[in-house]
């Protein structure tokens, strides 16, 4: 168990067939203590569940797009555990509100959707890594591994430019944040998650994860699977990095192809 005694933070974890939740119970499986937070109580469920499994798991109801609530968290997670070693940024999510998430158009994307999906996707990945790196900075130690996406960095799809620019941006804020910290022991590092399937995965993104390569969605396990790679102390000579998890879906040009 190589992550005994080590504390990480999970945001994004709320709902129990996501990849935040197949995160923290892989990295408590490991032996790490993991604290949890989501918008809503249904986190507190989470911790109910992995305690039940023997695992040592702590939540925290948190709105991230709030100012000062990333700050909140990880002063929760330093006061009740004295220290903070990993933290996973997969809050997160496409547009949601008045524009249905895929069918806002550039030309009718409101100024209120455009900011919104930046500072859900992108504000509040910057937030909660500003707070960690601050306590991960005198004890000369960390790993930070944002969840972006395959949209955006890599492809796209019509109907939510701020989504696509804002999983850009955490690829870029990555790299940026690598650079300053590496020589303090801390490494940033970024997943890009492509089809996943998940509770909140639609019909026709079913669809179009068994049009991938591998002829099917990955599973929140497969993400996490990746994430805890890039969590292990080590991999202390890997930062600044974008590691795809998306059965090659990106690769071919034709997508006529078929094996």
């Amino acid at each position: 168990m190589k992550l005994t005694s080590q504390v990480a933070l999970v945001t994004g974890a709320g709902a129990p067939d996501g990849i935040g939740m197949a995160v923290a119970r892989m990295l408590a499986s490991d032996g790490a203590t993991v604290v949890l937070t989501s918008t809503t109580a249904r986190v507190l469920q989470r911790v109910v569940e992995l305690t039940a499994e023997r695992l040592v798991a702590d939540g925290v109801v948190a709105d991230l797009m709030t100012p000062g609530e990333a700050d909140r968290v990880v002063a929760h997670t330093l006061e009740r555990f004295g220290r903070l070693d990993i933290c996973v940024n997969n809050a997160g999510m496409t547009a949601v509100g008045t524009e249905a998430a895929g069918t806002s158009s550039l030309p009718h994307t409101s100024d209120a959707t455009w900011r919104e999906g930046i500072e859900r996707n992108l504000s509040t990945c910057f937030a909660v890594t500003r707070a960690a790196i601050a306590a991960m900075l005198p004890r000369g130690y960390g790993r930070v591994v944002n969840v972006a996406s395959t949209s955006g960095p890599l492809q796209a799809f019509v109907g939510d430019v701020a989504y696509h620019a804002a999983k850009a941006g955490v690829v870029g804020f990555t790299r940026a944040a690598a650079l300053e910290v590496a020589s303090a022991g801390i490494t940033v590092n970024a997943v890009a998650p492509g089809w996943i399937s998940t509770g909140s995965q639609t019909a026709a993104e079913v669809v179009a994860g068994s049009r991938s390569p591998l002829r099917r969605s990955g599973t929140p396990h497969e993400v996490a699977a990746a994430i805890r790679f890039l969590a292990d102390p080590d991999a202390s000579y890997i930062t600044g990095q974008l590691l795809v998890v998306d059965g090659g879906n990106s690769l071919p040009e034709d997508r006529s192809w078929t094996p």
